[in-house]
């Protein structure tokens, strides 16, 4: 009796282990796509760029984007993160002019969360029809004056910063937000949340261990 007792306190002791699946390898076709003529969107040499398309009056990016900050923060030093404003459709394009000014006058990372809570919780800014002196509004709490703000967000720089990141869009042949790009060369399709910052971290970590072989 005493031996059955102990037998079936370690099977119980076991059982938690033989539950627990071991994380799943992605899968080519079905967690990640391969890109065929791609490029990332600011090289640096010597990095993995993993970069974000999204868009501001996405709610998708919104749910997405405290998740995003967080894993940010994990990855390897030699893998660096960019974000990629989308101009899918023409109430888009404020809000990626707007991304664009913001960097340009050292703001976008102060700003970026706070802008999907003005759009999102807060409601102080329209989610579509946006003109600039109403953006304007919400970096003068961040200290740039309206007028600064308009200037940068008509400003050359950004229109070659919209063509840019239009381009890299259409060769990472993306068509909706949030969507992952490794290393210019991998588009992330897992179909959750959790599964594309999994196969996002993957193919970093596969690219830097490539990268150190050669």
């Amino acid at each position: 009796m005493n031996f059955l007792i102990r037998f079936a306190a370690v099977a119980l002791l076991a059982l938690p282990l033989a539950t627990v699946a071991a994380p799943r390898t992605p899968v080519q076709g079905e967690d990640y796509e391969v890109l065929e003529t791609a490029a990332p969107y600011q090289p640096v040499k010597g990095t993995v760029e993993v970069a974000e398309v999204f868009g501001y009056p996405c709610p998708h990016c919104a749910h997405f984007e405290p998740v995003l900050e967080s894993w940010v923060r994990t990855l390897p030093k030699q893998a660096r993160f960019v974000a990629v404003p989308a101009d899918f459709r023409s109430d888009w394009i404020p809000y990626a002019r707007a991304y664009f000014a913001a960097q340009n006058l050292g703001v976008a990372q102060r700003t970026h969360a706070a802008m999907y809570a003005a759009l999102h919780t807060d409601e102080t800014l329209p989610l579509s029809g946006a003109a600039p002196d109403e953006i304007a509004t919400f970096y003068q709490r961040y200290g740039i004056a309206p007028a600064k703000f308009i200037a940068a967000y008509n400003a050359p720089a950004v229109d070659a910063q919209m063509k840019r990141a239009h381009d890299f869009i259409v060769r990472s042949q993306v068509d909706g937000t949030p969507t992952l790009i490794v290393a210019g060369r991998y588009k992330v399709t897992s179909d959750t949340r959790d599964g594309q910052l999994a196969t996002a971290l993957w193919l970093v970590q596969r690219e830097i261990a490539s990268a150190a072989r050669r």
